[in-house]
């Protein structure tokens, strides 16, 4: 048997709903604002074949350079070979949605200001660099008080 190359070629589950998620689409998401510069990861809806990108881009994120009314354009990267190349992607808004992948950083960024604000007000040195997180402390376990017990399985019944 042949194997079929099309445009949806293996998005048999890329491209489906998630269980509960079928249905009507949110409203939510079409009241979205999207400005130029967001981040955005670009993730195929199945429910609507407009303005859905490739298969490739699936689950890929991007920074928007253009707005139009019912879609965004987004700059992705994508690899061919042993490079990556800057794609520029029409996609609708159903198949965007707002990254929340600089979040963590944003909170980081706020935590470290107020920190060089509070050392340069005490005139201590501040050391921003994150640590990673070490082993755990040594303790002593005692034996008063809690004596070891022995765990088996229980026994196999059948009750007819």
């Amino acid at each position: 048997m042949g194997h079929s190359a099309g445009l949806r070629a293996g998005t048999r589950y890329a491209f489906s709903r998630g269980f509960k998620k079928r249905g009507y689409i949110p409203l939510s998401t079409y009241l979205r604002q999207y400005k130029v510069g967001d981040i955005v990861d670009v993730v195929a809806n199945g429910a609507v074949q407009k303005g859905m990108p490739y298969k490739v881009y699936h689950g890929k994120t991007g920074v928007i350079y253009n707005v139009t009314k019912s879609a965004v354009g987004v700059i992705l990267q994508k690899q061919v070979g042993n490079r990556y190349i800057e794609k520029r992607v029409n996609v609708r808004i159903e198949h965007v949605r707002l990254s929340r992948s600089r979040e963590e950083f944003l909170v980081r960024v706020k935590d470290n200001a107020a920190k060089k604000r509070k050392a340069k007000e005490d005139g201590t040195p501040v050391n921003l660099k994150r640590q990673p997180v070490g082993p755990r402390d040594a303790r002593t376990i005692s034996l008063a008080d809690n004596a070891p017990e022995s765990i088996a399985p229980v026994a196999y019944e059948t009750t007819i």
